[in-house]
């Protein structure tokens, strides 16, 4: 038996109606022990296996309601079969080509089931109108309790997690029974994870592997105590992220750099100081995307207000590749940042400490999580040392195998066990900095310029939205490569104000990195494309757009 499997059963024959999820929030709060999850969990097993799922089965799972999703991924687990939480349709979504993609990922991960709960349960005309089988999580919950619980081995999937990219091209990280539980050993040690005192607080999406390894699996398998609400719910009201935290004493939490800076703007504009109590909170974990430090100092300073500790920001490191994390910063630390001279890193890539003249500043994300080795490889493959930068590559029981893509199988893994990550980073006494993606890095007359670089600097310009500009290579790898940079504003379409922005952008950017873009476009909000959880495409942008910038160029 896997040992993930073991300890969800421990936790809920020693202490399953000690904590649970709560659920519902604003409307209906609901509490329901994780005891009580198991036991559904086993009815939908029980009526899984008697319908003729087989050991190691692929089962995909499309809800909305994190209280319908916990049993329903459990209840694989327990009758031997991995897990896909679909990227679900939004109602801007054509249903016919979301229905297509479907058919391609079900075929990649070999899977001829869908488990459908509310609200895409509407959606099974549309299913079988492609012959795509599939089952209501309402259907199964009267199944006979499974008997016994169907074994597995380590090396067996037990999450096969999609990634971020085009559906059209879909790809699936196969995350083992032992990645699962190397990486959630380690990351309940690396975080001291009290399971008597500390309460998760969550909104992320479970389709994205933080959502769903850090903030469901893990509090379902040692037994935590959770308050879930969907994305939908913080989108719509920002706010009820600092509510619910307040109303539950909650001490832990994540989320990508941009919620909160989109939190810290929203509590700005409360008046009342007393309205909410953050002083729970011991670690508000940022990772997914780039950490900002102003946007980081905003969140803190209106915090601050309502409790917050400095201290409790909790930079991370971490991707699907390798179950989820990586690197944890020293706990209570808060953001640290490692400034280095701009010169030598574009030039000669090398992080030499900042003394005069130009800087960068960048996260120190911490050391690699037990069981994780990092180093750091030149373009030709050579070991670099410290402070030099190159791509970072990581090796340990957390890293899996390898991915599901339509054209069959693809390892992750070198002959060695190193993961190839595609960051470009270096090691500062241990702890891993990342400085960007890259496939994203621009080259201008030998120099290395990071899109994030650019990229804050224009958000700095009034009338950008915060967290909406984007970088976009031109000629990329040839001697004429550009960058052009793409913003979104509420002003897009009043002429004056569009030349007001692309003038401010191309003066901000050319002080920050000493190059102007050869272009800047101007775009209304909700343009720009963006991932499942809510990050920016600078591929897909560049891709959509490149008609549109090349003639703005010219």
């Amino acid at each position: 038996m896997s040992r993930f499997v073991d300890m969800l059963l421990e936790t809920a024959r020693t202490r399953g109606d000690a904590r649970g999820i709560t659920t519902g929030e604003p409307a209906d709060p609901v509490r329901t022990t994780w005891g009580e999850v198991h036991r559904r969990a086993l009815r939908m097993a029980g009526a899984l296996v008697a319908g003729g799922l087989a050991p190691g089965g692929a089962v995909a799972v499309l809800a909305a309601e994190p209280i319908t999703i916990a049993p329903a991924v459990q209840a694989v687990w327990l009758s031997g079969g991995s897990v896909t939480m679909l990227h679900q349709p939004t109602p801007r979504t054509d249903l016919a080509e979301w229905a297509e993609d479907t058919v391609r990922v079900l075929s990649m991960i070999g899977s001829e089931l869908v488990l459908l709960g509310a609200p895409f349960d509407q959606l099974a005309p549309v299913l079988e109108q492609h012959g795509i089988g599939h089952l209501l999580l309402t259907d199964l919950a009267d199944g006979e309790p499974l008997a016994e619980v169907v074994e597995v081995g380590e090396d067996q999937p037990a999450l096969l997690q999609l990634t971020s990219g085009s559906t059209a091209d879909p790809k699936a990280v196969r995350i083992l029974h032992g990645n699962l539980f190397a990486n959630l050993t380690s990351m309940r040690a690396a975080s001291a994870l009290d399971v008597e005192h500390d309460v998760m607080v969550s909104w992320l999406p479970l389709f994205h592997d933080m959502g769903m390894v850090g903030f469901l699996t893990v509090p379902m398998t040692i037994g935590m105590e959770l308050v879930k609400v969907t994305p939908v719910e913080f989108l719509t009201g920002p706010l009820i992220w600092a509510d619910l935290i307040s109303r539950y004493g909650g001490t832990i939490t994540a989320a990508p750099n941009f919620a909160y800076a989109l939190l810290g703007r929203r509590l700005s504009g409360v008046d009342e100081d007393g309205k909410y109590d953050l002083s729970s909170l011991r670690l508000a974990l940022n990772g997914a995307e780039p950490i900002d430090e102003k946007a980081v100092a905003a969140f803190t300073a209106e915090g601050a207000r309502f409790g917050l500790r400095a201290e409790c920001v909790f930079p991370a490191y971490g991707m699907a590749e390798t179950t989820l994390a990586v690197s944890f910063a020293p706990l209570l630390s808060g953001l640290r940042l490692d400034s280095v001279d701009a010169d030598k890193l574009e030039s000669e890539q090398l992080a030499v400490p900042a003394a005069d003249g130009p800087a960068r500043s960048f996260a120190l994300l911490g050391k690699p999580l037990a069981g994780i080795e990092a180093r750091i490889v030149s373009g030709d493959g050579v070991v670099r040392g410290e402070r030099e930068v190159g791509e970072i590559q990581l090796r340990g029981e957390a890293v899996t195998p390898g991915y599901l893509t339509v054209d069959g199988p693809v390892a992750t893994q070198d002959a060695e066990g190193w993961l190839s990550t595609g960051d470009i980073g270096y090691l500062a006494g241990g702890e891993i900095v990342i400085c960007g993606r890259q496939k994203d890095v621009i080259i201008l007359a030998g120099r290395n310029i990071y899109p994030t670089d650019i990229e804050r600097a224009a958000g700095t310009v009034p009338g950008v939205r915060a967290g909406n500009a984007v970088a976009v290579r031109l000629d990329a790898g040839s001697r004429r490569e550009r960058f052009a940079v793409v913003v979104e504003s509420k002003f897009a379409g009043d002429a004056g104000e569009e030349k007001r922005i692309r003038k401010d952008v191309g003066a901000r950017v050319f002080e920050s990195v000493n190059a102007r873009p050869v272009s800047v476009l101007v775009l209304a909000p909700g343009t720009l494309p963006k991932t499942p959880s809510g990050k920016l495409r600078r591929a897909a942008a560049g891709e959509q757009l490149e008609s549109s910038i090349r003639a703005a160029a010219s």
